[in-house]
C-alpha cells in the first residue's frame, strides 16, 4: 500500500493543488486508513477494498471515540483515495463513493467576550523583540480573523499597509483580500522596523512573523504563546489561535455586520459554516433575556 500511498501525495501536490497543511492531514488519515485495511481486514491491494471495509473503519472510528466532525474529514480523504485510484486505473470500481458521512453533532464554537480579548491584549508588552512580535501576531489574528496556517504563512508581499489591506491565501490556496486594524497596522509596522531585523535571514527573508532562530513561526509555537498569554491575562476558557478566529465572526456579529459580509472575511465556500455564529449569538441573546427580563423565569407558587 506505501507505494499507492507515495502516488497519491504527488497526486494532491501537484494535479489536485491541495495546500500543504490539507495534504498533511490527507496523507495521515490515509496511512491509518491502509494501515487498518492490512491489519484488520488482510488488505494489501486497492481491488480487493469493498464498501463493507470503508464501513467496517469508520466503525472503529466511532468504537474508539473519534468525532463525527473527525470522522467526516477523514472520510473526505478516503473518497479522494478512492477516487485517485480510479483515475490511475489501480481499481475497477470507487467503493468509497457511496459512503454517507457521519452526522456532525451540532457543537458551538466557544468565544471569547469582548472583555476578554481586551483582557488578553492588554496583558502584552512590546518591552523585548519577541514579545512585540507576539502582541503583533495576536492583534492581527483577532482584528482580521485569520487561520493561524495563513497568519504563519503571511509574507513580506502580502502586506499592504497603506491601502490598509492585506493577502490572504485560505484553504485550496484560495486569494482574499482582508482589511486590518489600525493598531494591528502601527504595531506591524513597529515590528517590521525593529524586532524582525534582528532575526531574518535568507531562509526566512520572505515571511513576516520569524522565530528568535530565523525561522518562520510554527502553528505549535503560536498556540503555545496564546496559551501562556491566555492564562496570564486570568482567562480561564480554553483558548487558541482558532478561538480567536471564531471570536472576531462572533463580535463583528454581535455589531450588526451582514453575515455574507463576514463569510467573505473568514474565507467559507459555504454561506452554512458562517451561520454557526448566528447560533452563538442567539444563545448569548437567551442568557441575557433569562437573566434580565422579570417574567423569563418561571417564580414557583410558595401558596
Amino acid at each position: 500500500m506505501k507505494g499507492f500511498i507515495h502516488e497519491y501525495e504527488m497526486y494532491l501536490n501537484v494535479e489536485a493543488k491541495l495546500s500543504k497543511n490539507t495534504s498533511e492531514n490527507y496523507i495521515r488519515d490515509i496511512s491509518q486508513y491502509c494501515e487498518f485495511l492490512m491489519k484488520y481486514r488482510n488488505i494489501s491491494n486497492p481491488e480487493d477494498i469493498t464498501i463493507d471495509d470503508v464501513r467496517s473503519y469508520l466503525n472503529s472510528l466511532k468504537r474508539n471515540h473519534i468525532s463525527s466532525a473527525s470522522q467526516s474529514r477523514k472520510l473526505s480523504a478516503i473518497k479522494s483515495f478512492h477516487k485517485f485510484l480510479m483515475l490511475e486505473k489501480y481499481v475497477t470500481k470507487n467503493v468509497a463513493k457511496l459512503v454517507q458521512n457521519p452526522k456532525l453533532e451540532k457543537k458551538l464554537p466557544t468565544v471569547l467576550s469582548i472583555e476578554e480579548v481586551d483582557n488578553l491584549l492588554n496583558c502584552l508588552t512590546e518591552d523585548t523583540p519577541l514579545e512585540l512580535r507576539n502582541k503583533t501576531m495576536i492583534e492581527l489574528a483577532y482584528s482580521s480573523g485569520l487561520r493561524v496556517s495563513e497568519l504563519i504563512n503571511l509574507k513580506i508581499g502580502n502586506l499592504h499597509l497603506q491601502s490598509g489591506f492585506i493577502e490572504i491565501y485560505g484553504k485550496g490556496n484560495k486569494e482574499r483580500i482582508v482589511p486590518v486594524g489600525g493598531e494591528a497596522i502601527d504595531l506591524i509596522n513597529k515590528y517590521l522596523e525593529t524586532a524582525r531585523l534582528l532575526y531574518i535571514n535568507n531562509k526566512s527573508k520572505d515571511y513576516v512573523f520569524l522565530t528568535r532562530n530565523g525561522t518562520n513561526m510554527t502553528r505549535q509555537m503560536f498556540f503555545d504563546i496564546i496559551k501562556e498569554k491566555a492564562k496570564l491575562a486570568g482567562i480561564t476558557k480554553d483558548v487558541s489561535p482558532h478561538k480567536l478566529r471564531h471570536s472576531f465572526a462572533s463580535h463583528l456579529l454581535e455589531r450588526g455586520i451582514d453575515l455574507r459580509l463576514i463569510q467573505e472575511l473568514l474565507g467559507h465556500e459555504s454561506i452554512s459554516t458562517t451561520e454557526i455564529y448566528t447560533h452563538i449569538n442567539n444563545m448569548k441573546l437567551k442568557n441575557v433575556y433569562m437573566n434580565a427580563h422579570p417574567r423569563a423565569r418561571k417564580e414557583k407558587n410558595d401558596g
